[in-house]
């Protein structure tokens, strides 16, 4: 009964029970949905954990992936000059210094062959056996040594362009190199030029580098360790000065004559440009070869060279293009030193590659990847981004402990770059050195911009006690003509021009006084303008006021208004050789109540003078010669104004004089009888065919080479004898024709 009851009350259990249990399920599914809601939430949570944790993985990939293209192909990245302590870290960051050396071999080598030539050894004697030589020194201060002691300058140099070569003494050779050439540079602005200041600020960017690292006697007599590294600051700065050769030289040449094509002219029909002739014409070359093309190669090419992609077919074309420069300009070793110094954009490890291609030295090439120690390795291709990451991390951080001579070379640095980008427009402070263009030539990067053509230069000099006038060789006492085209030269060249005229009177040697005073009348034209005189011939230069830091008042500005008669110009020219093959035109612009004198030489024929622009009265100074009797003067004038002539007598002189109250403007055209004569001749007795000279040019210059290579040595034993024996210097004497 007990059991049927409790089976009863056990089935009956089990029932109630069995709704009990679904009732209270169901009630705990109702009664707690936070649970599942915390579970829900929970699985939410771990699939966006996982979610942002991949999104961050990949954009951590992605960042370090945009970080590395960028590394790669400008071998730096923005986070190593975030900051002055990142910037120093980066400039001593370890490199290779194989192509840092090999470069240090090649400019060494061009400026043993320099020193003798452009630097001026092999001439010494010329340049500098003259005591009454005028000098135009930067500072006046500065002054030359006696002939045999500029040969031992000279020497020194020399031996300081072999120690740069070899990497003997390294330091001490860039020093010895250094000081006399800034010497000689400093001591004559009027042999400045652009290359020659490029050549002196990289040997003391060398001087600071370690560059005897590698190919290097240093290394054989143990003063530097085989294969030790350089800090990349070696190769940062020189990259930034080539770089600054290219880029400044194409911002100089946004100039409105170059773009326009008036900066270099009649270049088209050299032989280099022979394939551009078969679909252009010279004029055509003239402007969208040399001037456009020049334009673009310098403004874009440094940036070419420093992008990875684009070296190669920059390197190519650069070549190319230096190569054409030293066939198209007589500018000494600045073609090939430019192409010597095109690697310092390569690989720091050009130089070992090269060497493992052609197997010359096992142990030159033992570390073939130096650099690449020292930085994170860069994604080879097929790498997936994980592996890419995992080498990054991999890389252990090389910390540098800066000191005061780290901060020290990287403030030098900045200073230098600063330097750099200023100097080329400074000129606003230095004004006295400015004339029709900016500054002297020789620091700007104005390559090739301004073509100067000069004509006529007219030295008088006033005695005031006798009121005679004496009229001197411009080409007395100085070695070129550079000085007539810059004010401060001038004022140098009349001081210079006095003393040695007094110095002349006081041993009777010159009929003149103590008051005298000199004017200086030069005729120029600047890019296919016209003639004109570049300063006011009514002022007495040797009292004439000059600053470098103040605008020269007595130089005559520039004629722009005429600037637009250049297209007229070339057309007027065009139809003057038409007329025959030995006509010629000089155009000439002058300003009111001025006047030139001019004598026309007996080699000129038919010669005519046209008025363009303004009003002019001609003055013709005509002789008589009557039987024993003296010649006798008679002058004739003529007034003419635009587009009338009057025709000019030979061996006699004339006056134009601008009386209208603008300037004028006005042509000579003529024949040049002796030029005809002279081809006459040379159609009777032929020489080389221009075929001949193009296969001896290489020879010939050659040649050339080694004759001044010997002349410098005999002039440098010659010194040394004279110092230590007193054997008399033998000087040779420059003849003016």
């Amino acid at each position: 009964m007990t059991t049927v009851q409790s089976s009863v009350r056990t089935s009956t259990g089990w029932v109630g029970r069995g709704k009990f249990i679904m009732s209270a399920r169901k009630k705990r599914t109702k009664t707690n949905p936070k649970l599942v809601i915390c579970q829900e939430q929970e699985n939410y949570d771990l699939q966006s954990s996982k979610s942002r944790s991949d999104m961050e993985t990949y954009n951590d990939e992605a960042k370090i992936m945009k970080r590395y293209d960028f590394k790669e192909e400008f071998e730096f990245s923005l986070a190593d000059i975030k900051n002055w302590e990142s910037f120093v870290q980066f400039m001593y960051r370890p490199m290779d210094p194989a192509s840092l050396g090999l470069i240090r071999i090649m400019f060494g080598f061009m400026m043993i062959l320099d020193v003798p030539e452009e630097r001026g050894l092999a001439d010494a004697d010329i340049n500098w056996g003259d005591p009454d030589e005028c000098r135009f020194p930067l500072f006046d201060f500065l002054q030359p040594l006696p002939l045999q002691w500029m040969c031992i300058v000279y020497l020194v140099m020399w031996i300081g362009a072999f120690g740069i070569m070899l990497g003997l003494f390294y330091h001490v050779s860039c020093l010895a190199f250094v000081i006399p050439y800034w010497y000689v540079f400093l001591l004559d602005k009027s042999s400045w030029n652009n290359h020659s200041y490029l050549y002196g600020v990289l040997s003391i960017l060398l001087l600071g580098s370690q560059a005897n690292r590698y190919g290097s006697l240093d290394i054989l007599i143990g003063k530097v360790k085989r294969n030790s590294s350089v800090p990349l600051w070696n190769y940062f700065i020189l990259r930034f000065q080539i770089f600054v050769l290219y880029f400044f030289a194409g911002l100089k040449k946004l100039d409105k004559d170059w773009l326009q094509g008036y900066s270099m002219r009649n270049l088209g029909n050299h032989w280099i440009f022979e394939p551009f002739q078969i679909i252009l014409t010279s004029e055509q070359v003239d402007f969208w070869i040399i001037h456009l093309n020049g334009f673009a190669l310098d403004f874009s090419i440094g940036f070419f060279l420093l992008y990875n992609k684009t070296r190669p077919y920059a390197l190519c074309v650069l070549g190319l293009f230096h190569a054409m420069n030293s066939q198209l300009f007589t500018i000494g070793m600045f073609p090939y030193v430019c192409l010597v110094t095109m690697p310092i954009f390569c690989d720091t490890n050009w130089p070992r590659k090269i060497l493992k291609i052609f197997s010359l030295s096992r142990s030159s090439v033992k570390d073939t990847n130096q650099d690449k120690k020292c930085t994170p390795p860069l994604p080879t291709e097929g790498s997936t981004t994980e592996q890419m990451v995992k080498k990054f991390k991999e890389v252990p951080t090389q910390t540098l402990q800066i000191g005061w001579k780290h901060n020290l070379v990287a403030f030098l640095l900045i200073s230098h770059i600063g330097l750099q980008a200023f100097l080329p427009y400074s000129h606003f402070i230095t004004k006295g050195y400015n004339n029709w263009t900016s500054g002297l030539y020789g620091y700007s990067w104005d390559m090739m911009v301004h073509t100067w053509d000069t004509v006529l230069a007219v030295v008088r000099v006033v005695d005031h006690e006798t009121r005679h006038e004496h009229f001197i060789d411009p080409e007395a006492w100085v070695q070129s003509n550079r000085w007539e085209k810059h004010a401060d030269m001038v004022i140098q060249y009349t001081q210079c021009l006095r003393r040695n005229l007094l110095k002349g009177a006081s041993t009777n040697k010159y009929r003149l006084s103590s008051n005298i005073s000199i004017h200086v009348d030069v005729w120029c034209s600047l890019n296919g303008r016209f003639q004109q005189r570049m300063y006011d011939p009514r002022v007495d230069l040797l009292t004439a006021e000059w600053s470098p830091i103040k605008e020269v008042s007595w130089v005559m500005p520039l004629l722009t208004e005429f600037s637009s008669w250049r297209e007229k110009i070339t057309t007027l020219e065009k139809e003057v050789y038409s007329w025959s093959e030995y006509s010629d035109v000089i155009f000439v612009a002058d300003f009111p109540d001025l006047t030139l004198e001019n004598y026309i030489s007996e080699d000129l024929t038919n010669i005519t003078l046209t008025v363009l622009e303004g009003d002019v009265v001609v003055e013709i100074d005509n002789y008589t010669v009557k039987p024993r009797r003296k010649k006798r003067l008679s002058i004739s004038r003529h007034r003419i104004t635009k587009d009338e002539s009057v025709g000019i007598p030979a061996k006699v002189f004339h006056r134009v004089h601008t009386v209208s109250k603008t300037p004028a403007c006005y042509m000579y055209s003529y024949v040049n009888h002796t030029k005809q004569l002279q081809e006459e001749n040379d159609t009777e007795n032929p020489q080389t065919t221009e075929v001949g000279k193009k296969n001896n040019r290489l020879l010939n210059k050659l040649v050339i080479r080694l004759k001044n290579m010997a002349r410098a040595i005999g002039l440098v034993v010659n010194a040394i004898l004279n110092i230590l024996y007193s054997v008399p210097m033998i000087k040779r004497v420059r003849i003016v024709q």
